[in-house]
């Protein structure tokens, strides 16, 4: 039997690989509904052509649910700028490259991202009516599309092979819709913890996908908001700074 090999422990899943598969193992706790909502999410995007792991299997696994799924070679891109920081422009450029390349497909069967955000949003406890009122009226407000969005589409879930070829990783939050939102939370995500590489993503991504670095800013307010629902304390603090700003600036 193969080594099991941990990758990430959560408080509601762990992560190993066990020879050539991956396997998402989540607590009893954790709804059987979006286990197999992940695996259709995934599987959609799979078959849109984005270069994904392979689904295997979804499985019962110790009172809960795991997903399993191909292991894919190669080292993230994380992993590639954390060993090569004097190249981290041309890092960032092929992270954007790749996604553009994502946002270029359209799976309308999936869950519509502003639909998504305003349910969030709807349901938080952490934000007074004003401020909920406020963000969806900014919701209402953003254009309508229909693009492949990630929902996390940062340096770790991009996984580079020897021969140059890339795999995207965890498409648990994908959604269809604006790419615009898709890169805010990538900015975000850098932004908690690196705001100077934030700034360089940012205005690598709008150069080349021609989009005012205005509009990515002005979904900040709505992706802090999103954020801040899965309460995670170390963040918090910026996160209400970024909700309270009428105009992101």
């Amino acid at each position: 039997m193969a080594e099991r090999v941990i990758l990430e422990e959560k408080s509601y899943k762990t992560v190993y690989r066990e020879g050539n598969s991956i396997i998402k193992e989540f607590t009893p706790s954790h709804p059987k509904s979006n286990v197999f909502n992940e695996a259709y999410i995934h599987t959609c995007v799979e078959e849109s052509g984005v270069p994904v792991p392979k689904i295997q299997k979804v499985m019962p696994a110790d009172g809960g649910w795991a997903l399993s799924m191909e292991y894919i070679h190669g080292k993230t891109l994380q992993q590639i700028m954390d060993e090569d920081p004097e190249n981290l422009d041309r890092h960032l450029e092929k992270l954007v490259d790749i996604q553009l390349e994502v946002s270029a497909h359209r799976i309308p069967k999936l869950r519509n991202t502003r639909y998504k955000m305003e349910e969030i949003i709807n349901g938080m406890h952490e934000i007074d009516a004003s401020t909920k009122y406020e963000l969806l009226q900014r919701i209402h407000g953003m254009k309508r599309h229909t693009r492949l969005c990630h929902g996390d589409f940062v340096p770790s879930n991009v996984i580079i092979r020897e021969d140059g070829s890339y795999c995207i990783l965890d498409w648990a939050h994908a959604t269809s819709g604006n790419a615009g939102a898709d890169a805010a939370i990538t900015y975000m995500r850098f932004s908690l913890e690196d705001p100077v590489k934030a700034e360089k993503y940012l205005r690598i991504y709008c150069r080349r996908a021609d989009m005012a670095i205005q509009y990515v800013q002005s979904w900040m307010p709505i992706v802090a908001a999103v954020e801040l629902s899965r309460h995670v304390e170390e963040e918090r603090e910026l996160l209400e700074k970024w909700i309270s700003v009428a105009e992101y600036q």
